[in-house]
Formats: C-alpha cells, structure tokens, sequence
C-alpha cells in the first residue's frame, strides 16, 4: 500500500564559508540540527554548498583564475571522507534525512571536481550520490561531466525522493527518469548567483524567474512536491571575488540571486520565498495532496503513451580506467574512484 505521509521540511537559504571546507561542514551540521529542533524530517542544501560555487569564471579570463581553481581543487571533498561522515553523523543523530551539494575530488586527478549531491537517511546512510551531468556555461572552467549513475529515487519514510542539480532541472528527459520512478519529493539545488551578462546591459538571465518556471513546470508536471534550495552571497565571499576591483563588484552586487521556495504539486508556492536574507525556509508538506491531481495528468502512467515514447538510461558509472589482471572490476572502480556503485547501498 502507497504511503502518504505529511511533515515539515526546511531549506538552508544560507552562505557557505567561502572555499573553508571545514568551517562550512560544521556550519551545516549547526543548520541540521537547528531545522530538527524545529520539527524538520528533511534538510536540503543549496548547489556546492560545500565550500564553493564558481562564480569566479564568469567575472575574469581563465587566465587570471589559476588561484581560485587551485583553491577550489584543495577544498574539494570525496563521497567516503571525514566530511561527509561528519554530516551522516549529523543527520543520524538529528533523525533527519539530509541533501547536501559539494565539490567532489577524485584520487584519480588532483585537478578533477564534479559539482556533486548526495542524499543522507536519517540513519546516516548514503541513499543516492549524484554528479551534475554536464557544468552550463562557464562552469565548465572547473566542474568535470558527471554521469547518470545518480538519476534514481530512493525510497523513504518520507516518501520516494529524487534530486537534481540547477540546470539539469531544464533538462526534460532528466526530469521524466524521475517522474517514471514514481518521485513524489524533488530537491532542486542552485547557487547564490548566476552573472551571465553585464547588468547594465538588456537581455541578462533572471536566475529567480527562471528558477520558478522550470521547478513549478517539474512540480505540475510531475505533481509532486519540489524543495527549491539556493545559497546565499555573503560579504566574505563578496570580497573574495571582487579582490578591490570596482567593476567586478559593479557586476557581482547587481547579478541576479537565487532563491529557495517549496513548490506545491499543483506548481504553486506553498512556503515563504527566501532570496537575500540569510535563513532557514521551513514548509509542511503533505504527499497526500498528489494523489488526486494524478487523476488530471499522470505522465508516468495513463496520461503517456509508452508504446510511441520509448526512453532509455545509462546509470553505469563513468571511470577513467579499469583494469582487468586483478579484482572485481566493481573492487577496481572502488580504488580508482570512491562512489557509491553497489546497488545494495543506494
């Protein structure tokens, strides 16, 4: 029998500490223990929470960013460290599922980040570990292709959850493999500012609105519920970028922020809108409210037409190199690049 359950979920509209990996896991633990005292059952973290978003490439030539990549690359984090322990541990004894974005390292290459997200249950195991598919426009000065290996909805008490990281959710075919797995809670994660153009010049990219519309089009189409998380800009990380240049910070202070909302199935907002302010967004859900609304449209069942649409997923995990003189090759996948690749633990 299908379970519908109903609770609070919280959103950490919140800054990280700019490219300080062990400061921002522990300010995210603090978060994850102030929303469960609050009576969250679920924590989401905005795109890279964990320690940095790089904004960095769309404000200089690649030539003049050799100290931010290098920065970037020593923060970065793996799936089985200290730091992602330190959050499972946090979530664990919060009871508290928890959805946290981070730069991922690789012992494959010192210079390799894929912007990542992975789902804690509330007993602290990794449910899912995904790597953003492909970096949009100048991200792709840092952030490496991640693949479909994390295009799952895992299975929960609080109902069957999938995520996507910021442009993916534009991304139809990946917001279908999800609404086909039955996904009733998504978590949509994005940065804290997105400069694609001058903004004294017409034409530049409203991250808010065009958060709004694609994750309300998700919650419609998919009816379910959709956890919009964003991050903040603080002065640290303000500063950081701008080095004393006046124009830079021109460009910085008047680029367009994120915003962090709950969408309700039917696509409208069912929580207060979080954009500037530093703080945690809280919303009751109730996954009851999607049954009905499937009677409407019900795109991974009557209402599609599966012998005209046919839609097929590779979730095999990418590596570099596999050996095949030694071990299991899922042994040999394991030392090369630590992820989570046995089913049994998603």
């Amino acid at each position: 029998m299908a379970r519908h359950p109903a609770y609070k979920v919280a959103l950490a509209h919140a800054s990280c500490v700019f490219l300080d990996t062990p400061a921002t896991i522990d300010k995210a633990c603090a978060l994850i223990r102030e929303a469960a005292r609050n009576g969250a059952s679920l924590v989401a973290f905005a795109e890279t929470y964990v320690s940095f978003f790089p904004v960095w490439c769309a404000l200089r030539a690649p030539i003049y960013n050799h100290d931010f990549f290098k920065a970037a690359a020593a923060s970065a984090i793996r799936i089985d460290g200290p730091e992602i322990a330190a959050v499972r541990s946090a979530a664990r004894e919060a009871g508290v599922v928890v959805s946290l974005g981070f730069d991922e390292g690789t012992p494959a290459s010192v210079g390799c980040i894929w912007n990542s997200n992975v789902l804690i249950g509330s007993d602290g195991a990794i449910l899912n570990h995904h790597r953003k598919m492909v970096p949009t426009f100048w991200e792709k000065l840092v952030w490496a292709n991640g693949d479909g290996a994390g295009l799952r909805v895992c299975e929960t008490e609080l109902g069957r959850i999938g995520m996507l990281i910021c442009g993916e959710n534009t991304n139809p075919l990946a917001r279908f493999t999800l609404i086909a797995q039955g996904e009733q809670v998504h978590i949509a994660s994005f940065p804290p500012v997105w400069p694609t153009r001058d903004p004294k010049e017409a034409g530049r990219y409203d991250l808010a609105s065009a958060t709004r519309i694609r994750c309300g089009a998700h919650a419609f189409e998919g009816k379910l519920f959709n956890l919009v998380v964003s991050s903040c800009m603080d002065r640290r990380m303000r500063d950081a970028l701008v080095k004393g240049d006046k124009e830079i910070g021109r460009i910085l202070d008047d680029s367009p922020r994120g915003v962090s909302m709950v969408l309700g199935p039917t696509g409208e907002p069912v929580s207060d809108i979080a954009c500037d302010e530093e703080r945690i967004v809280y919303a009751e859900i109730d996954l009851g409210q999607c049954v009905e609304l499937k009677q409407i449209h019900d795109l991974a069942g009557y209402y599609n037409r599966f012998d005209i649409f046919k839609l097929t997923v590779d979730r095999s995990a990418n590596r570099p190199v596999r050996f095949d003189d030694e071990g299991s090759i899922a042994a040999q996948e394991e030392a090369i690049d630590p992820c989570v690749t046995d089913e049994a633990a998603r």
